[in-house]
């Protein structure tokens, strides 16, 4: 039933659900998620015990590893404007948190 007054929460319900429509529109517009696959792995220099332990038993069991290296294998889910802003964003995760520069190196790709 119309009333004399317009229902004024409503409009701002109705007002405020087209901002987020809109927003989120925009967002997957301009947003595109990329992968990014990365390595990070002991430094060369390094000995590494675990690769070590892995690799004599390996031998034991017959299986003729030379060389046996544990790493880690990290993979994340971005969303960016470019390839370039996401290859950004996985360097300084890498460079701030996925890595130790002193024991590990890391390297990895970023695809669509």
């Amino acid at each position: 039933m119309w009333h004399d007054k317009p229902d004024y929460n409503f409009l701002k319900f109705i007002c405020y659900f087209c901002f987020i429509l809109l927003t989120t529109y925009y967002f997957q517009l301009n947003h595109m998620q990329y992968t990014a696959e990365i390595n990070v792995m002991p430094l060369r220099e390094l000995l590494d015990p675990q690769g070590k332990a892995v690799e004599s038993s390996l031998n034991k069991l017959g299986f003729h590893a030379a060389s046996v290296r544990i790493g880690k294998h990290i993979t994340l889910k971005i969303e960016a404007d470019s390839k370039e802003a996401a290859t950004a964003q996985v360097e300084e995760a890498c460079k701030k948190l996925l890595h130790n520069p002193v024991m590990e190196y890391y390297e990895f790709v970023v695809t669509e």
